[in-house]
């Protein structure tokens, strides 16, 4: 058996571990669905037939799939800490003008103590990538995972942060009326970041590398490291032989341009025999920190 040990700094062990050996074929299963369609080597040979804008297409796509990967990812590490209850569906959370003044006018302290009616509608919301429960401790964690945040303004993070505190005011209600009665008495947030850079611990935003503190599993964030590289690495040989073949088929077809005869010199490029313009071709209340960001256990304890 092939244990990891947590990766993070100071990291206090917990009671449960990875087993790379155990999550191994699971995690290449879970590679195959995500490659299985878009990034086949069949799917990326026809893009690169298509021209540069098929090829640009399906490159776009590789950061959308990776967060989805993460996402499963991370979900299937958490089933591991038998604890934990990990939520993927029906989480659209109201976001209310309301809870927004609240938690940009008011500090966090003014409000914790508070949970809002999930009930309370309004045209704008805010969907979690997961929401994370521990049955016994009964906190709650709601996470947003993000392969990168380099192109994301100071602005655009703080944003994002209000958001998620206002969505977590109404957690426990939302939990309790959507989710079996399950109850949250303590809400935290926080955003994953899979490059580990641009931490901020005490505000919030972990690198992906301090997984291992949000599941109590020693080594998750490690493995989610290993799950990356190997996504990428499969990637690439796919598109290794996806070009190699695309050379092939390029290579056996007969060039119709080199065969026909040269044009007159009498007729300008661009014309038929008979004078016309050859067409164009297009292709197409209860515990204190109801609510609050997440935060780093102490070495040695649970």
């Amino acid at each position: 058996m092939n244990t990891i040990r947590s990766g993070a700094a100071d990291a206090p062990q917990y009671k449960h571990a990875i087993d790379l050996d155990t999550l191994r074929l699971r995690f290449d299963t879970l590679i195959d669905e995500v490659l299985s369609y878009t990034f086949s080597i069949e799917a990326l040979s026809k893009a690169l037939a298509g021209g540069i804008t098929d090829a640009g297409a399906i490159l776009r796509a590789v950061p959308v799939c990776e967060g989805r990967l993460l996402e499963k990812g991370i979900g299937l590490i958490a089933e591991l800490n038998p604890d934990l209850i990990v939520l993927t569906q029906n989480l659209r959370l109201p976001v209310t003008r309301t809870a927004l003044d609240l938690v940009e006018k008011n500090d966090p302290k003014n409000y914790r103590f508070l949970t809002l009616d999930a009930d309370t509608g309004g045209r704008r919301g805010y969907t979690p990538d997961l929401i994370l429960v521990n049955r016994l401790t009964r906190l709650a964690h709601v996470v947003d995972v993000k392969r990168s945040l380099g192109s994301y303004e100071v602005s655009r993070i703080t944003e994002l942060k209000s958001r998620m505190l206002a969505a977590a005011l109404v957690v426990p209600d939302h939990l309790y009326r959507e989710h079996h009665r399950l109850v949250a008495e303590e809400v935290r947030v926080v955003i994953l970041n899979a490059e580990n850079q641009r931490s901020d611990i005490a505000g919030g935003v972990w690198p992906i590398s301090h997984l291992d503190h949000l599941l109590e599993i020693s080594g998750a964030g490690a493995a989610i490291g290993s799950l990356r590289t190997c996504f990428h690495s499969r990637i690439n040989e796919n598109w290794t032989q996806a070009s190699r073949s695309f050379v092939r088929a390029t290579a056996e077809t007969p060039d119709i341009a080199a065969a026909a005869p040269a044009p007159s010199d009498e007729k300008g490029s661009g014309q038929k025999a008979d004078g016309s313009a050859s067409p164009s071709v297009k292709r197409d209340s209860g515990p204190e920190n109801v609510v609050g960001f997440a935060r780093i256990p102490r070495t040695g304890s649970g």
